[in-house]
């Protein structure tokens, strides 16, 4: 349709300038809040321009809900201001329809943001951590002492006094075998395990079973039982961010498998999803707020836009907050507000000046 085209048309150059503007932004403001440590260290010049260079995809994903915010909301308000739309309303044409292409737009932005964050700002954004902490001298930490976790169902239980995970050795290990209804079946302790590749092959180990009402003791002979897999002995914290959605999904299925909380994970790894669809809600929003003025109608519908995004940003970190805490699901705090602001979003696109 013509009128569609001339909208796109309008709305490009605007979204092109916006994002541009706010992916330096970005980029500008992680640089200078490491400038000093970086200087400091005497970071080359070189390598502080590469360490910026790869935090540009994050950028672009910081930056792409808010470009699509300030483009339509300009691009409406201003064909409102120039009163271009009043012809196209007075042929009949409602004003849902013709914001529609820009609606398709925010949608496409949103599977482009899911799939772009996956496949490029994850694997860029762990190199760029990585890099920071070379050039600032920082360690990730790590908590592998006193670990405790559930393995096959819980018929498993085991206790590490400290795990080396750079040669893959448990040392002081205690297992607790039971069935099903959580009776003993048998403890197994042993000074140090090695990591062969398939099993844990444990040094020394004794075997503590029920013998005819007693308790009883033997050395145990090699077995290749034991084949949980190192990570499940991390205690690193993982950062589902650095994860891709696949590594995030089993990153959560070990987190229960071991008994360890997963909570926060989860309602993470559900954020991966909803955060891809901020770009077609702050679209609807910046849309439906268009045209409900009569002055200053480019910074009013500016305005208005930016305020309801900030009330749904800081919306959903309360969620998400109240979902990490355990005191909503998980997946009710990723999606309530993006489900309600696009409801609410429809509602004020279907009742929009016409």
């Amino acid at each position: 349709m013509i009128l569609d085209r001339y909208l796109v048309r309008q709305f490009l150059p605007i979204f092109a300038v916006a994002i541009s503007m706010f992916v330096m932004l970005m980029s500008l403001i992680d640089l200078f809040a490491n400038l000093v440590r970086y200087l400091n260290y005497e970071v080359p010049v070189k390598e502080i321009l590469r360490v910026s260079l790869y935090y540009l995809p994050k950028s672009l994903s910081y930056a792409l809900p808010i470009s699509l915010l300030f483009a339509a909301a300009y691009t409406l308000g201003d064909l409102y201001a120039r009163n271009e739309l009043t012809s196209i309303f007075s042929s009949g044409i409602p004003f849902y329809r013709f914001s529609l292409s820009l609606v398709l737009i925010g949608l496409c932005a949103s599977v482009f943001s899911f799939y772009f964050d996956d496949l490029v700002v994850i694997p860029t954004l762990r190199v760029k951590n990585d890099l920071s902490r070379l050039y600032l001298h920082q360690q990730r930490t790590e908590n592998n002492s006193d670990i405790v976790i559930k393995a096959r169902n819980g018929e498993l239980i085991y206790s590490i006094d400290y795990f080396d995970s750079t040669s893959d050795v448990l040392n002081g290990i205690s297992i607790i075998e039971q069935n099903s209804k959580g009776e003993f079946i048998s403890l197994v302790r042993a000074p140090q395990a090695a990591w062969t590749g398939e099993y844990w092959l444990l040094t020394n180990p004794i075997i503590y079973e029920w013998d005819s009402g007693f308790l009883k003791s033997r050395p145990l002979e090699e077995t290749d039982v034991y084949r949980e897999l190192p990570d499940t002995f991390r205690r690193n914290a993982v950062n589902v961010e650095e994860l891709h959605v696949r590594d995030a999904r089993l990153l959560v299925r070990d987190l229960k498998t071991a008994g360890l909380p997963f909570i926060i994970a989860l309602a993470n790894y559900y954020h991966r999803f909803s955060f891809a669809f901020t770009s077609f809600v702050v679209m609807i929003l910046s849309i439906s707020m268009g045209g409900r003025f009569r002055k200053n109608i480019l910074l009013m519908s500016l305005l208005a836009s930016l305020c309801v995004a900030v009330f749904f940003y800081v919306m959903e970190m309360i969620t998400m907050m109240m979902a990490r805490l355990g005191y909503i699901p998980p997946i009710v705090g990723a999606w309530f507000p993006v489900g309600i602001f696009i409801l609410i979003g429809a509602l004020l696109l279907r009742t929009a000046k016409t």
